[in-house]
């Protein structure tokens, strides 16, 4: 059965000011209790800033965010303190602090019961309806089954049973972000608020977030730049732009589309204003001085005093293009594996990597965290020691990316000179355009890099890769900083590079229509599928199938590559046909609404035109011609719609 939705909170008339800068003015809208929105824009917009505002974590400068008294919120920041004193089961089972709250009193309430012998009285039968109620209460919060879904939780978030045990002290931080999510995720909020929540996850992991998201949450706001997850994971877009806001309820590919329409009518009504303002102002100059004409110019003057300037939203830069500088011409094969294992004392990684990537591939490492995908790269780059045999071809010129590239730069030299330090050639004429492209616009290129942020400090690394000339390019998780804008610069100048490309990364969007092949690392193997990135997950998705044909016992065959055909078109095929379906439905239902509307109309005319004043008025009898030929028109539409239907 279909469930209204209801509203769950709203914002009204919130502003920010930071000094004497607002971040945002007049911003108000509602949330109802299936939204699933993305909140978008430029970084510095003011997206996380809203999220802490909505948690309660900050107050706006004015303005009000409605919340009922018994709403509950998660929020997941980007960043967080993290707890190192219980296993990684005992830390999400503070999830449940209510349930066994809950499960203390029941017990209680039992205890009572057992003790009491006054089966009588009034005061036994009102605990007996308060056991009840609270046993019926901690059954439906999921009360002994709480395990089950805990592990469901951790396990789809990448960690495996033998992990549930072991102190969360003995995992990165990434893993114990996993942790908090799974803890926000278990309590079911009512709201739940999440910023970036894609940049500790792998590709499975991510696909796992977006089914539960999809499936089992009530309200949903979340600040992602991975643009495949908000597609399948939100139904609303929000966006932030020039301190206000624009709501579209349509998923962010859609909007995107919708918001290019917007500016380009922005831009038309801008274009207008200045005309209209420009004859104005060359009116009253004209005739400043003839008396004559003193009305008009005053009338002009009070007109441009009223004009409210016309604001064109703030674009990104995508005509931003970089090509990574001519180098040498590399051998025919960069990388070959032979047998290369990698171990840490009784913790093996993987053994038996036999790989050859030839020059001009790009290809992806992908799997779990923790697989070892970082640890081949080391390995390649010869920074830790391996077994087996390892050969980089000749005339390599490696150009690696990891998070702690950002590490190796100069803090006392500024943004714009860390840059310009390795430009060459006509590039250098651009490079407020490059800092610009990455998020360094403005006064931000004159600061200096021991005061940047981590995830700044990563992005001045990357620009500075891009301006190098290498034959091998390195990446290891590129996109984690990047906003929507620069990963599409970034996956542009890839593109073009003529030279070999490895990738690390989880991002299915920067992935797709870059990569030709895919090496999967797990279970201490490392397998090749040939084909781009959704010609593997569909892979995986048979694989997984043919797990359990080989857990009934039958005999399954696996190959290890699969031929591109389709690609991400083919795994999107099932969703979509399930959008077309829920489409086609309320298709079908709006036409049968249209005739039955229609219907009426008529019923009713007739019913009148029988009448003798109905019968002596013709115009009656024009609209009754009409109001036929809008039913044959809706009875067509119908048709239409209900074959659309049973062809889907």
């Amino acid at each position: 059965m279909h469930k209204d939705r209801f509203q769950v909170f709203s914002v009204e008339n919130l502003k920010v000011e930071f000094g004497a800068r607002p971040l945002f003015h007049d911003v108000s809208y509602v949330v109802g209790d299936k939204d699933r929105i993305a909140l978008v824009g430029k970084n510095g917009a003011g997206k996380s800033t809203m999220l802490k505002i909505i948690a309660g974590l900050q107050q706006p400068t004015s303005g009000t965010v409605s919340i009922p008294k018994e709403m509950t919120i998660g929020y997941l920041p980007q960043v967080m303190k993290l707890a190192d004193t219980r296993t990684v089961r005992q830390e999400a089972e503070t999830a449940f602090e209510d349930l066994h709250r809950l499960q203390a009193e029941v017990e209680r309430l039992n205890n009572q019961l057992v003790e009491r012998t006054d089966y009588e009285s009034e005061e036994y039968h009102a605990l007996i309806d308060r056991f009840t109620r609270e046993s019926e209460r901690y059954q439906m919060m999921g009360g002994g089954n709480y395990q089950a879904e805990l592990e469901q939780a951790l396990t789809g978030l990448g960690f495996r049973r033998d992990d549930l045990d072991r102190p969360t002290s003995e995992f990165s931080g990434g893993w114990r972000m996993r942790i908090e999510l799974a803890k926000l995720l278990l309590r079911h909020p009512d709201v739940l608020l999440l910023d970036e929540p894609t940049n500790h996850l792998d590709i499975e992991s991510i696909q796992w977030l977006e089914e539960f998201l999809a499936k089992r949450c009530n309200a949903v706001i979340l600040v992602s730049h991975d643009r495949a997850f908000i597609n399948n994971v939100t139904n609303r877009t929000i966006e932030i732009s020039c301190g206000v806001i624009y709501d579209y309820k349509v998923k962010y590919n859609e909007f995107v589309e919708l918001r290019k329409e917007r500016r380009e009518q922005q831009i038309r009504a801008y274009e207008n204003q200045q005309k209209e303002i420009a004859d104005a102002k060359e009116f009253i100059e004209r005739f400043r001085y003839k008396p004559t004409k003193a009305v008009q110019v005053q009338s002009r003057i009070k007109m441009l005093e009223k004009i409210v300037p016309i604001e064109v939203d703030e674009v990104d830069n995508k005509s931003m293009r970089l090509k990574f500088p001519p180098a040498i011409r590399s051998g025919n094969y960069p990388v070959i594996c032979e047998g290369v294992a990698k171990s840490y004392g009784d913790h093996l990684v993987f053994s038996g990597v036999d790989l050859t990537i030839k020059r001009g591939e790009k290809v992806a490492f992908v799997g779990r965290n923790g697989e070892g995908k970082s640890t081949l790269v080391k390995c390649i780059m010869g920074e830790i020691p391996f077994d087996g045999k390892l050969t980089i071809g000749h005339n390599i010129q490696i150009g690696y990316y990891a998070q702690n590239q950002a590490q190796l730069l100069d803090e006392e030299v500024t943004v714009h000179d860390t840059i310009d330090n390795v430009a060459t050639g006509p590039i250098r004429t651009r490079i407020n355009d490059i800092l610009g492209a990455f998020m360094f616009g403005g006064e931000a290129g004159q600061k200096k890099v021991k005061v940047l942020s981590g995830g700044e400090r990563s992005r001045l690394a990357m620009i500075r890769l891009l301006l190098t000339p290498v034959n091998l390019l390195i990446l290891d998780e590129p996109t984690n900083h990047l906003d929507m804008t620069s990963k599409d610069v970034l996956k542009e100048a890839i593109q073009a590079f003529d030279g070999t490309v490895i990738v690390v990364s989880h991002d299915r969007e920067f992935l797709d229509g870059l990569v030709e092949k895919v090496y999967e690392f797990g279970d201490g193997k490392v397998r090749e599928h040939l084909g781009g990135i959704y010609d593997f997950l569909r892979k995986k998705n048979l694989d997984n199938l043919a797990d359990i044909g080989r857990m009934k016992g039958a005999p399954v065959e696996v190959t290890e590559t699969v031929k591109a055909s389709a690609g991400k078109e083919d795994y999107e095929a099932k969703k979509e046909q399930e959008r077309r379906k829920r489409k086609i439905q309320k298709k079908i239902e709006d036409c049968e609404k249209e005739v039955e509307r229609i219907s009426k109309e008529i019923k009713e005319l007739e019913e009148w035109l029988a009448t003798p004043s109905g019968a002596q008025n013709p115009a009656m009898f024009e609209s009754y011609g009409k109001l036929k030929e809008e039913l044959a028109k809706a009875e067509s539409r119908w048709e239409e719609a209900m074959i659309e239907g049973e062809s889907i």
